[in-house]
């Protein structure tokens, strides 16, 4: 009993100093930060995932001036390369493939948020390179206007059955749409490696004269030319909440499977604001940063862990919409498969539409 006892003792004066440690490590941090008093970031704009509630924050608690260049995944990574002497950018936010490209390249310096064991493994690279703050799932966005009497379609099986005119986008150009093929395909027995069951869906579709080749936007939605579009969660969140008539449209993801991804922070190797850049990252992950993405209608990582506001809550779908989504498990195959995609499209799809 009494070596219980110890046992527990140790144990829990262990975590108090692990704690301590922490709080004095971030107290550390935050003096360096302040003493750098600036933070500029690539590919995180004020009107993406709600950067703006971010940064305001930043600069109202720490001090921190901040500007942002927008720009994608690959030109954040080259400018960091290119910029080696001369760094201007200290963080940037790029879609989850392209954090192992960034370690890859060794652009970037690790830093571990206090909030890291809540990051899903998959989620996280072990060192701290990267780790995704907020997710895309790909979801159905439905014009229930445009069903004519249809029930609204839950599932990838709903599509293949119904009579929906199915829109998905450019699967040569959009990483949407080609993650909405690997969804298909994961929910019919496909993997990163075998997309035939997808290609076999819309193939089946676009023989029925249901593929649209509308991109799923504000725009062709709103002019009625989508029924059913094929987008990541947080877009149709927001599609929707920008609609003249929102109440006409229910995003959803579909109950048979789907893909999760998401985007990470990236800490350029060469920041001349190096703290200010963890810092950002630290606060990105904490309850404030996560409830901002949330605003934004981008699904915190840390979503099972947070109690957000109602309001907040009410602009994500709820957790149990997430039980069958899957991540990708080989990045390296997917991107092989992703490049073959848009001719087999082409090949197996397109030739078949009517």
């Amino acid at each position: 009993m009494k070596q219980l006892f110890l046992a527990t003792l140790l144990g829990s004066t262990i975590a108090m100093c692990t704690a301590a440690m922490a709080a004095d490590d971030l107290k550390t941090l935050e003096a360096a930060a302040k003493a750098e008093g600036a933070v500029n970031s690539v590919g995180m704009p004020d009107d993406w995932a709600n950067w703006k509630g971010t940064w305001e924050d930043l600069a109202k608690t720490y001090g921190l001036k901040h500007i942002d260049t927008d720009m994608s995944s690959a030109q954040e990574i080259a400018k960091f390369a290119a910029e080696k002497d001369n760094a201007t950018a200290d963080i940037g936010d790029v879609g989850a493939a392209f954090g192992p490209i960034a370690v890859k390249q060794g652009v970037v310096q690790p830093y571990k948020p206090t909030t890291w064991d809540q990051v899903p493994a998959w989620a996280k690279d072990k060192d701290g390179n990267w780790a995704l703050a907020y997710t895309g799932t790909i979801a159905f966005i439905v014009n229930k206007k445009l069903l004519h009497g249809s029930e609204v379609p839950k599932s990838w099986a709903d599509l293949k059955g119904g009579k929906y005119k199915v829109s998905i986008g450019d699967v040569s150009t959009a990483a949407q749409a080609a993650n909405g093929v690997l969804a298909a395909a994961l929910a019919n027995g496909g993997d990163e490696k075998n997309i035939q069951p997808a290609l076999l869906f819309f193939a089946d579709i676009a023989k029925q004269g249901r593929l649209s080749l509308a991109n799923p936007t504000i725009a062709t939605m709103e002019k009625g030319e989508v029924e059913v579009g094929v987008v990541w969660d947080f877009n149709g969140l927001s599609y929707k909440a920008k609609m003249a008539n929102p109440d006409d449209y229910v995003v959803l993801i579909p109950s048979d499977g789907s893909v999760i991804s998401g985007y990470t922070t990236i800490i350029n190797k060469y920041a001349k604001n190096p703290n200010a850049a963890k810092l950002t990252r630290e606060y990105i992950f904490s309850d404030a940063g996560q409830t901002n993405l949330a605003r934004g209608n981008a699904r915190p990582i840390r979503a099972e862990h947070l109690t957000l506001p109602e309001d907040v809550k009410a602009k994500l779908l709820p957790n149990e919409q997430y039980k069958k989504v899957t991540p990708i498990k080989d990045a390296d195959a997917w991107e092989k498969t992703s490049k073959a995609l848009p001719q087999k499209w082409q090949e197996e799809v397109i030739i078949n539409m009517q």
